[in-house]
């Protein structure tokens, strides 16, 4: 949440991340075999409207010896506010200062180019069913849709696939840097291997709670998914919170006004 919309809910809220995500742009491209390789520029080119073809120079260049169709690119974006646009976004106002003046970041932006859709199921179902298409989505739609989707370069000027491993990498270097409220953007991380449109997931929690039996409930099943949930984030494509996050989040979680002994186990 921004600060403007922190100040307008009335009563302190908790962010507490969760895992670790990427959105990836995925396409259909029937006759490109090998991963599309896309630069920042071609990107933000694209959903600006500037780049209308597949075979347009400032994509070709990063793929020399793919034969690329003249077709045009049938641009999708989300239709509905979301933290997958919100990323997104955010990457595009980092990477290309003319986005940034012109759009900027937010969860739901009047994009200049494209047609969209609702929800990640509807980009996905969108790219899957239009050959030519493009659009961002969340790396385990675009796995679990079988849609193709492009390495991209990032800020050490590596062309990374979205992978657990390459979030991992991405939020490497952010933890000495991160705020006490946990607020923080991560895309076009710095590092060798940092795939640069990543983002933690974030829970949010109003830190008062008047109903003490449902605060310790919430309490108990963040507590759970911080640590033996975690274990569940690779199998779905999300990465697992680096252990110095966790320990940290421990001590957040029990600021909670019900979430004292002998709610939480020890720590």
């Amino acid at each position: 949440m921004s600060d403007e919309e922190l100040g307008k809910a009335g009563a302190p809220i908790l962010h507490i991340p969760t895992t670790l995500g990427a959105v990836v742009i995925a396409y259909n491209l029937p006759s490109v075999k090998e991963p599309l390789k896309l630069t920042p520029d071609a990107i933000a080119g694209i959903y600006l409207g500037d780049i209308k073809t597949w075979n347009d120079a400032k994509i070709a260049e990063s793929n020399p010896g793919v034969t690329l169709p003249a077709d045009p690119i049938s641009v999708a974006f989300r239709a509905d506010g979301s933290g997958t646009t919100g990323v997104f976004t955010n990457y595009l106002s980092a990477i290309s200062p003319t986005w940034k003046e012109k759009v900027g970041a937010g969860k739901s932006v009047a994009f200049p180019a494209g047609s969209g859709a609702k929800g990640n199921e509807g980009v996905s179902g969108v790219i899957k069913t239009t050959p030519g298409a493009l659009g961002y989505v969340e790396l385990a739609y675009a796995k679990q849709n079988g849609i193709a989707f492009a390495q991209v370069k990032n800020a050490n000027g590596d062309f990374v696939t979205p992978s657990t491993e390459s979030v991992t990498a991405a939020a490497a270097g952010s933890l000495a840097s991160m705020p006490a409220d946990y607020r923080t953007s991560i895309v076009n991380a710095p590092g060798a291997g940092a795939y640069p449109i990543s983002s933690f997931t974030y829970l949010l929690l109003y830190q008062n709670v008047d109903d003490a039996a449902k605060g310790k409930a919430i309490a108990q099943y963040v507590w759970w998914a911080l640590h033996d949930g975690q274990k569940l984030c690779a199998p779905l494509d999300y990465a697992p919170l680096p252990a110095e996050l966790v320990t940290k989040l421990e001590a957040t979680l029990r600021t909670l006004t019900a979430a004292g002994q002998p709610a939480l186990p020890k720590a």
